[in-house]
C-alpha cells in the first residue's frame, strides 16, 4: 500500500511539473508536438530512473559513510551529465529521427532540475532503494503524462483562432496554469 501511495502522490498530486515546478524547461519547450513529446518522456523516464538508482547508491556507499554529504550536489550532477551522454549516443545510433527531433532538449536534460531534484528529494525522505526506485518511476510517468496532455493541447490550439498578442509562449503558460490548476483537484486523495 505504501508503494501505492508513493505512486498516486508523485504522479498526480505532487507532480514534479505542474506542482513542484521542476522540468519547467523541456515542459515548454518540448511539447509543440506529442511525438516530440512522447520522446522526451521515454528519455526522461530513462535518465531520472538510472540517475535515482545511482544517486541512491553513491549517496549511501560513499558521501554518507565519509561524511562527505556537502559534495552530494555536485557529484549528482555529474552522475547525471554522464547518463546523459550515454543516451543521448544511443538514441543517435537507435533513432536518429528521434535524436533530430529532440535537437538542443536533449542535452538540456542534464540541466533538467526535475532530474536533480528527485534525485535529492530521494535522499531527504529517507526512502529506501525500492521506494527510491518506485518515486524516480512514478515522479517520470508524472511528468510524461504532463507533457504529454499539454502537447496534445498546445497541437490543438495551433488549429484554434488565437487573439495575435496571445499567440507563442503566451497561450502556453496560460495553459500550463490551467493544467496545474486541474491537478490540483488531485490534492487530499492522498
Amino acid at each position: 500500500m505504501e508503494y501505492v501511495i508513493i505512486f498516486i502522490a508523485a504522479v498526480f498530486v505532487n507532480n514534479i511539473v505542474l506542482s513542484q515546478f521542476l522540468g519547467i524547461c523541456p515542459f515548454l519547450g518540448v511539447s509543440k508536438k506529442v511525438d516530440t513529446a512522447l520522446g522526451m518522456s521515454m528519455a526522461v523516464t530513462f535518465v531520472l530512473t538510472i540517475a535515482t538508482i545511482v544517486t541512491f547508491l553513491i549517496q549511501k556507499a560513499i558521501l554518507d559513510p565519509f561524511h562527505l554529504g556537502y559534495l552530494q550536489t555536485i557529484i549528482f550532477i555529474l552522475i547525471i551529465a554522464a547518463l546523459v551522454q550515454m543516451v543521448e549516443i544511443v538514441l543517435k545510433k537507435v533513432s536518429p529521427a528521434l535524436y533530430q527531433a529532440l535537437g538542443v532538449f536533449l542535452p538540456l536534460i542534464t540541466t533538467n532540475c526535475a532530474i536533480l531534484g528527485v534525485a535529492i528529494l530521494v535522499i531527504q525522505k529517507e526512502y529506501n532503494l525500492l521506494q527510491s526506485i518506485v518515486f524516480a518511476i512514478s515522479t517520470a510517468i508524472g511528468f510524461a503524462l504532463a507533457l504529454i496532455i499539454f502537447a496534445g493541447i498546445r497541437e490543438q490550439l495551433e488549429r484554434t483562432k488565437i487573439p495575435q498578442a496571445m499567440k507563442g509562449m503566451p497561450i502556453a503558460l496560460v495553459t500550463a496554469g490551467l493544467l496545474a490548476m486541474a491537478f490540483m483537484g488531485f490534492s487530499g486523495i492522498v
